[in-house]
């Protein structure tokens, strides 16, 4: 696992992004077993209850807030979304399934649905598709689907071959990783990201990322801040 930080300088900047990027990433060795939906569902969950339990010790501490999450994360596919939902976009989707759930696990992100649309783009060298996804709360304050992590099951041979193929990508098995990968070098694993700045602002309830961060924004999102009575840092 690592503190990460970097630099987005291209980020288009607004009350969710900024050019400051800082998560905790995190990769972990499993077995060929492992690679499953249960093992995935399973660290979703230890994953969501670290996040309840930070919810409750900052609500002892500050009795102001009003936030609350449930007590289990709900979990469901994008074809899933897609085959309830056929009139709405993939992020409309998000928003009624997080303002149901209140927490839910968007599985499967990359691969094409059956309407032959997207959900949303993953690399074909990361994620395995059949075994990633986001996990997204429902921001009450912004009311919006908020996401605080990207994580998954990583691509094996077999995976990393049928994604790269499906993207007509597979000149990358020329690349190290990759031909380590299939060569058996590697071990398998799974892994994500979180994002530390868009946690802080969940459990704060603040409106806006740079309430929690200090980074540098564009002084069209500055005025606009202070219209609105919001103090960047």
């Amino acid at each position: 696992y690592t503190d990460m930080n970097a630099i987005r300088r291209d980020e288009v900047c607004d009350n969710i992004h900024s050019i400051y990027v800082d998560q905790w990433d995190w990769e972990k060795i499993i077995t060929a077993e492992d690679r499953n939906v249960e093992y995935l569902k399973a660290t979703v969950r230890n994953i969501y209850g670290a996040v309840r339990r930070t919810l409750a010790i900052v609500k002892e501490k500050y009795p102001v807030l009003t936030t609350e999450l449930p007590m289990q994360i709900a979990f469901v596919t994008t074809q899933e979304l897609e085959d309830k939902y056929p009139d709405k976009t993939p992020k409309e989707r998000e928003h009624i399934v997080a303002k149901e759930y209140g927490a839910v696990f968007v599985m499967q992100i990359g691969n094409r649905l059956k309407s032959g649309e997207k959900h949303d783009g993953r690399p074909p060298d990361y994620d395995d598709w059949a075994l990633n996804g986001d996990i997204i709360l429902y921001d009450a304050l912004l009311d919006i689907p908020f996401e605080i992590s990207s994580m998954g099951i990583r691509v094996n041979r077999e995976s990393l071959i049928s994604q790269l193929k499906a993207e007509g990508k597979e000149e990358r098995l020329n690349y190290e990783f990759h031909k380590m990968l299939v060569s058996g070098a590697l071990p398998l694993t799974i892994g994500g990201g979180i994002g530390q700045s868009r946690l802080c602002m969940f459990l704060l309830e603040k409106a806006h990322i740079g309430e929690v961060q200090v980074s540098i924004w564009p002084e069209k999102e500055i005025s606009k801040c202070k219209s609105q009575g919001i103090n960047l840092l």
